[in-house]
């Protein structure tokens, strides 16, 4: 394993790699030579571990819900703990065994077996609830951690009870809500994660969905640490999000025609035309708290989570 073994010529070779003074140091041919394989290793590794963990595998079962849930509880617990940014005070929240009783019993409100289930709307609210809140239990029965990634199975374990039976958050997302709302399942869902699109300080509703759907795609556009556009240089950064699930915004006409619906005014008819280069931000899977945990997670630590958990 090549975290062993401190006095190898590979990890020699890294550390004559080390940058001094703005250059950097050269080795013997035959350490460059070994380094070589272990290098694209790592690099090739950092690759399919950001693909992999971007896309979760995209599949999942469908997911039904039962009708009449109520999130007010879910709401207030938002409110409480969410700021304006989308970052959770996750140190808080565990310290209240009241809110944590709180977010479970309204967790159980999905767990009945289903005699009536939601449809349309009210399915789509309960659903992006369910997985938020699915998250956020997940996060805080293991708080502290620096991502969700160093938590085993957090995507595919089918550990949360929704009409009675477990399923997975994948199943939640690839096999009920993208399939139900397609494209805009992406602003609503929130891994965990400071790339994420932020965390909303209220909970969907059947009613509003359509609204607070719209809203979260504004907050996430306008937010230019997570999305840029770049009129002068005709260019747009933007999540990764809109490259790993590029077939749902295809079917909604493409990326530049979602852009144009919901990005800032300023830029909203140069995000429409399409006449620019798309550049995608690397994904940042520290945990979205808003203590210290997750602001220095690092790619090279998601490999290893990856690997090693």
């Amino acid at each position: 394993m090549f975290l062993s073994g401190a006095h190898s010529d590979r990890d020699e070779g890294v550390q004559q790699m080390l940058i001094r003074g703005g250059g950097c140091i050269r080795t013997p041919r035959s350490h460059r030579n070994k380094m070589r394989p272990w290098i694209l290793f790592v690099i090739f590794g950092l690759v399919c571990v950001g693909a992999a963990a971007g896309t979760k595998g995209q599949t999942g079962e469908n997911v039904d819900v039962p009708s009449g849930i109520s999130h007010d509880q879910f709401d207030r617990l938002l409110k409480k703990y969410v700021n304006e940014q989308g970052l959770v005070n996750y140190g808080a929240w565990k310290e209240s065994a009241a809110d944590l009783s709180a977010l479970d019993d309204y967790l159980k409100q999905f767990a009945a077996k289903i005699d009536n289930p939601a449809q349309a709307s009210e399915k789509a609210a309960s659903l992006a609830n369910a997985y938020n809140a699915f998250v956020l239990r997940w996060i805080l029965s293991n708080y502290p951690t620096e991502s969700i990634w160093q938590l085993k199975d957090s995507f595919s374990g089918k550990r949360n009870e929704v009409g009675g039976r477990k399923v997975s958050l994948d199943d939640i997302e690839h096999g009920a809500l993208r399939s139900l709302i397609g494209y805009r399942t992406h602003a609503v869902l929130v891994c965990a994660a400071r790339s994420c699109p932020p965390l909303q300080r209220f909970a969907y509703t059947a009613d509003k969905f359509e609204e607070q759907d719209d809203r979260a795609f504004r907050v996430w556009l306008a937010r230019a640490d997570l999305n840029k556009f770049l009129p002068n240089e005709k260019k747009v950064e933007v999540s990764s999000i809109f490259k790993w699930f590029k077939q749902d915004f295809d079917k909604a006409g493409g990326v530049p025609k979602i852009l144009g619906r919901y990005a800032p005014a300023s830029v909203r008819e140069f995000a429409a035309s399409g006449n620019y280069a798309i550049k995608y931000f690397p994904y940042n899977w520290g945990l979205n708290d808003q203590g210290p945990h997750g602001r220095n997670y690092s790619r090279a630590q998601l490999l290893l989570d990856n690997i090693f958990k």
